[in-house]
């Protein structure tokens, strides 16, 4: 578990602390920081980040109460692992699945996911979020936008600070991966992907979990409508 590298911050919020929280929990939960590894002193970390220590210790408390880091006096801090409830649950990805299961279980649980991610997510997600839509375009290439598209959706589910859901997505999102490369094979379905991303964003940053719900279940409608049809999209 050696030292790893952390990427300089972009964009800044105006509370520092919120813009390292943003920008370390969104690389762990993008896998670019992966589970056991180490990170930097905290002086060194600090220092490569150009930012204050005391700011730091802001953000890694956060990190730490959603058990996203585990710092440990001797050791340092590391970012936790799953537990083996979790792996559990996370070999069945491999298993083979129907679409039409996954794609039932996806409307199943991400409306849901989306309301508690309005009610429960903090201002560094909701930078985090904004940062995946800011970098969202229908130009992109289809894989760069199921890239982000994933992103988007997994950092709701980060949001709503329950990682068994975090699981259950995970595994669905492997799951319907092909499927969702057919919802961003234009720029149509791409614009109407961001559109529906961004009436969630709306909804999520507003606080409003009846109206994240429902707009994930808009999105989701759009997106079930796109694969069934794609010449039309």
């Amino acid at each position: 578990m050696s030292n790893l590298l952390v990427p300089p911050i972009g964009r800044r919020a105006p509370n520092i602390s919120v813009s390292v929280t943003a920008h370390l929990e969104r690389l762990i939960t993008s896998g670019a920081l992966p589970p056991g590894s180490k990170l930097p002193p905290e002086r060194e970390l600090a220092a490569s980040m150009s930012v204050s220590r005391s700011s730091l210790r802001e953000a890694m408390q956060e990190l730490e109460s959603k058990r996203l880091i585990e710092r440990h006096p001797g050791r340092g801090t590391i970012v936790t692992k799953p537990s083996a409830r979790v792996n559990t649950l996370l070999h069945l990805s491999d298993a083979q699945v129907d679409q039409e299961n996954a794609a039932e279980v996806r409307l199943l649980i991400e409306p849901a996911i989306a309301a508690l991610a309005a009610s429960r997510a903090t201002e560094a997600t909701i930078v985090q979020l904004q940062a995946v839509l800011h970098g969202s375009d229908p130009s992109l290439s289809a894989e760069r936008a199921l890239e982000l598209d994933v992103e988007f959706h997994l950092l709701l589910a980060h949001a709503a600070q329950n990682p068994l859901l975090t699981t259950l997505l995970t595994m669905v999102t492997d799951w319907t991966l092909e499927l969702r490369r057919t919802s961003h094979a234009s720029k149509k379905s791409r614009r109407e992907s961001i559109q529906g991303h961004q009436e969630i964003f709306d909804a999520v940053a507003d606080g409003d979990a009846p109206r994240a719900k429902a707009a994930m279940e808009s999105h989701l409608d759009q997106v079930r409508v796109l694969i069934s049809n794609p010449e039309a999209s």
